[in-house]
């Protein structure tokens, strides 16, 4: 006879927010409830650290399994819902890591980038532009994550799977070709603000390339190819 795992219920915002052991309890709290947010977790440990956190920035046990990054790479979630590298890999990633990735609704388009905590697969930071490219996005999240680590004097690695991203940091400038425009106006901007912080700062943060081809997409992809 089949088993059920157990799993755990975290309500940020319902008729009594907190963590419950089953979906009926759950249920009560959030049926009804306008702009309700709930997700499931596969382990009390993760369902209090996820309590702890703002609903936009937590990626939920079922949710996260079904990532392109633990369906096809080396990374798995464990029994208490830690990402952790699938046994036998040679030359896995270091998890305890910060992940980047940019995508874009058209190149241009609407872009946006997030950067994500890869053991807990916790959102740390993201944003969004109305039209900008994929190659922007990528370079702003390589130089949000090396700012974001730096003022929380995080010593972790950065991960982003794209090698022009990765230069353009090294260089210390953008060098995307996006017309200047009332709808690129506030992006460039951004960007501005991000080459002179690169050349204000002095990191010790590595930035490495992410083995799409024999890990797996980045687990900061956006899921959307």
């Amino acid at each position: 006879m089949a088993t059920h795992k157990q799993r755990y219920y975290v309500v940020w915002q319902g008729k009594k927010p907190g963590i419950y052991s089953s979906w009926d309890q759950c249920k009560e709290q959030v049926v009804g409830v306008q702009g309700a947010q709930y997700k499931s977790f596969g382990s009390m440990a993760e369902a209090e650290a996820a309590i702890r956190l703002p609903y936009g920035s937590v990626v939920s046990h079922s949710e996260y399994r079904s990532t392109p990054a633990v369906k096809t790479g080396v990374l798995m979630v464990d029994e208490e819902g830690m990402t952790v590298v699938r046994p036998g890999t040679e030359q896995p990633p270091v998890l305890d890591a910060l992940a980047v990735d940019a995508a874009c609704s058209g190149n241009p388009g609407r872009m946006e980038y997030q950067g994500i905590y890869i053991p807990t697969r916790t959102r740390v930071f993201h944003y969004e532009a109305e039209k900008g490219t994929n190659n922007i996005g990528e370079f702003l999240a390589i130089v949000h994550g090396l700012s974001y680590l730096k003022k929380h004097h995080l010593d972790q690695i950065i991960y982003s799977d794209s090698a022009n991203a990765i230069s353009w940091v090294r260089q210390k400038q953008c060098k995307s070709k996006l017309p200047v425009d009332a709808k690129t106006a506030d992006l460039w901007d951004y960007v501005h603000r991000a080459e002179n912080w690169l050349r204000a700062n002095t990191y010790t943060t590595e930035i490495r390339k992410w083995d799409t081809d024999n890990w797996g997409e980045i687990p900061a992809d956006f899921g959307r190819k």
